[in-house]
């Protein structure tokens, strides 16, 4: 393990001069320590971000008014309009408040930023179901054309889960642990590329996990849990790796005012990356359990609890009644509740008139 970080260090160690990284932006001798009246007050302006979200929300909810118009009985759910809305203004907030201000003086501020661009917005989108969306508000020829895309070969690729996993740990691993992170601190233009990085791999990550999109895969609840768990380590070995940093990776981190040494900022940094990300996948895991327990879909889709109950529920009754009964049961495994319950009554009903007639 110790070769392993000292390997992954020397990664993020190169030897290029300060000199070369120099242009870090607003740069710490412009701005005071870091602290929350900072984090709320100081703003910068970015104009494509700012223009690309109010796009993406001014799309969205005409969307959502052209559904309400066609269908006034079955509106757009209102909590779907506010995760979408909600996760533009993560974006916004990583990007243009105090957070994307300190980002390229604070290492961690900086992997604050990158949590909230890879594993807190993009959830956020998918919940919106700007797809499907799209698909209800549109009419030929967009309608058609856009089913088309989303069931395309290409889609089918870029949404198949191994592959959003595989994406997800190269560049949480790729922008952290090389010496990338220098290339975008030295350049606004990779920097904003990044960004766009982040949020397309996580709402490519989860979008077969928590969405509801039509894509061609259906993952079962196991396997989303699964592949919940496997992004868990990946998060936990970059920090790790960061938080064992021997010597200061990133030269042009300078801390603003008073703030902490720069390996001090990087530590920091690496225990943002293993336990913010370690809880922000804890609470997504949680969240898929929950789910999947309250889950009462017929056959494949059922959720667990229930599966147990109606298996619990047919074992029993199937040992009473008359044999057509049982035969029913036994091949129908979604029987109205109302049959299995006067059934199940019955069987209680005859266990408790066979306790009474023991001597």
């Amino acid at each position: 393990m110790t070769a392993i970080l000292a390997h992954a260090d020397r990664l993020i160690h190169p030897p290029a001069a300060p000199s070369s990284l120099g242009c870090m932006g607003m740069g710490s001798h412009t701005l005071p320590p870091f602290g929350w009246m900072e984090a709320v007050t100081r703003w910068q302006f970015a104009a494509i971000a700012t223009e690309l979200t109010v796009a993406a929300a001014a799309l969205y909810l005409l969307g959502v008014w052209r559904v309400r118009q066609r269908h006034p009985a079955r509106p757009w759910p209102l909590w779907r309009t506010a995760m979408f809305l909600g996760g533009l203004l993560v974006i916004v907030i990583a990007t243009q408040s105090g957070v994307g201000t300190y980002d390229d003086v604070l290492f961690w501020d900086h992997m604050i930023q990158h949590l909230m661009l890879i594993m807190i917005a993009p959830p956020m989108l998918v919940l919106g179901q700007p797809i499907t969306l799209l698909l209800h508000a549109s009419r030929n020829p967009l309608h058609t054309r856009v089913k088309r895309v989303v069931r395309s070969r290409v889609a089918g690729w870029l949404t198949w889960p191994p592959f959003g996993i595989a994406a997800y740990t190269a560049t949480i691993v790729g922008t952290h642990l090389t010496s990338f992170m220098n290339v975008v601190m030295s350049n606004g233009a990779v920097q904003g590329a990044e960004h766009l990085l982040y949020l397309v791999v996580g709402y490519l990550y989860f979008l077969p996990l928590i969405g509801r999109e039509p894509i061609r895969w259906r993952v079962s609840y196991p396997v989303k849990l699964f592949l919940l768990f496997l992004a868990m380590p990946v998060d936990a070995f970059t920090g790790v790796v960061l938080g064992s940093a021997s010597s200061d990776p990133f030269a042009p981190m300078e801390p603003p005012g008073r703030g902490p040494s720069t390996l001090t900022d990087v530590h920091a940094g690496g225990a943002v990356m293993w336990i913010g990300g370690a809880g922000i996948m804890f609470v997504m895991i949680m969240v898929i359990f929950f789910a999947w327990s309250r889950d009462t879909r017929p056959a494949g889709g059922m959720g667990w609890l229930e599966s147990a109950r109606r298996a619990n529920l047919a074992t029993m009754v199937s040992g009473s009644g008359p044999a057509p009964a049982r035969a029913r049961t036994r091949q129908d495994a979604s029987v109205d509740d109302d049959e299995h319950l006067a059934a199940y009554n019955a069987y209680l009903a005859r266990l408790h008139g066979t306790t009474e007639q023991r001597p």
